[in-house]
């Protein structure tokens, strides 16, 4: 019977990391895989995780199973960085529990949403791939919208027509903050904007979290989640870090849910808990300890925000510089001094994103999405000229 199976088609940014590893040049440049990278071109363990982890080493006395909630301390750790330090539960409104990284938070918040009954969800396009990959392995049809224009600014008009569209049951997948992929953000106007369209809709908001910190600064990156959560009844928040923490390989997320009633929420987390039982049964207990451990230690949480504070400079200069190239050949590089996070898309066709690989040694997404983090001091120039290389 297995086969009865069809082939699958090979992930493609996977398959650009082999192709990369796979060229010989010296000076060929990675902007693939969704990384933190320094200025030396690495993706280094955070000096504050490093010191969490001997500490965990040790003093963790047990690896017995945590439960499919995970490590509530990491949950619980984190709320105030999400939703804020005057009250982060909302009046006993919010709970969570850890998953594995913030792609098994989206699993189980859709696996929730259809169980609630819910079948459609609104999804700005271009979109990170997992959300319709998930939305589909799970039978929920997704609906698109436009998420940004040409100029690099926000789709408003696409957005609210989407809204006014939407009907009862449904609910909408929103990046929180540092797009991915295009790091084109809703500004702090128009999340206020959002809100009240997403309350007077009556639709269940689904604010994906995998980037805070890392765009404008770790209040400001929650100030539209926080925007949108004040406004309605219910929500799911999907958080992942994987990134601001370094954490890749570990795989270290947490899913919360917000209700109206604070004695709706140990049914509704019931919930969560038994579909967790049912896909990885208990999450990974490393990554979530030496964050939690992070957190409680306030030397450590300095140091982790310093470290933040690093990675994001680091990527706003990158931008600087791209922003000052203006026009390379044909293509508008301007619009990425004003994008947030990892993520920008290059105004490239297919074929002269191939010829970037093929003539020039840069690796990127046929998209055109490249990870600004892959890019330095020491390399930019080379990648301004391949495009305007490409584009002539």
């Amino acid at each position: 019977m297995l086969t009865n199976l069809q082939q699958q088609p090979a992930d493609a940014l996977l398959a650009l990391i082999k192709l990369h590893n796979d060229d010989p040049r010296a000076d060929k440049i990675d902007l693939g895989v969704g990384v933190y990278r320094t200025g030396e071109g690495d993706t280094p363990v955070f000096r504050s995780i490093k010191a969490a982890e001997a500490k965990l080493v040790a003093e963790q006395d047990s690896k017995a199973y945590l439960g499919p909630e995970g490590d509530m301390g990491f949950v619980e750790a984190l709320m105030p960085y999400v939703f804020g330090k005057a009250d982060p539960s909302m009046g006993g409104r919010i709970e969570g529990m850890q998953t594995p990284g913030g792609t098994g938070s989206l699993r189980l918040a859709l696996a929730m949403v259809k169980r609630a009954g819910y079948s459609r969800i609104i999804v700005g396009v271009p979109s990170w791939p997992n959300h319709a990959q998930i939305c589909a392995d799970l039978g929920l049809e997704v609906v698109e919208f436009n998420h940004a224009l040409a100029s690099g600014t926000t789709d408003m008009d696409a957005l609210r027509a989407a809204i006014a569209d939407a009907r009862e049951g449904d609910a909408i997948l929103l990046h929180g903050c540092c797009h991915n992929p295009t790091g084109i953000d809703y500004s702090n106007a128009q999340w206020d904007e959002i809100a009240g369209l997403i309350a007077a809709a009556k639709i269940l908001p689904i604010l994906d979290l995998a980037y805070q910190g890392l765009g404008k600064g770790m209040e400001e990156d929650a100030y539209g989640l926080r925007r949108v959560l004040a406004a309605v009844p219910e929500a799911l928040i999907c958080y992942s870090c994987d990134k601001n923490f370094g954490l890749y390989r570990d795989r270290v997320g947490a899913l919360y849910a917000m209700v109206g009633d604070p004695a709706d929420l140990a049914r509704v987390m019931s919930n969560g808990h038994n579909l967790a039982r049912a896909n990885w049964s208990q999450p990974p207990d490393h990554g979530g300890a030496a964050v939690r451990l992070v957190l409680e230690d306030e030397t450590l949480t300095a140091d982790w925000l310093a470290e933040l504070d690093e990675m994001r400079e680091r990527m706003r200069e990158v931008r600087a510089k791209l922003a000052e190239a203006g026009t390379a050949g044909s293509a508008d590089l301007t619009p990425m001094g004003g994008q947030n996070g990892l993520f920008s898309i290059v105004p490239l066709n297919k074929d002269q994103v191939l010829a970037m690989r093929t003539k020039h040694g840069v690796y990127m997404a046929g998209s055109g999405r490249i990870n600004v983090a892959g890019l330095t001091m020491g390399n930019i120039d080379k990648f301004i000229a391949a495009v305007a290389d490409v584009t002539a």
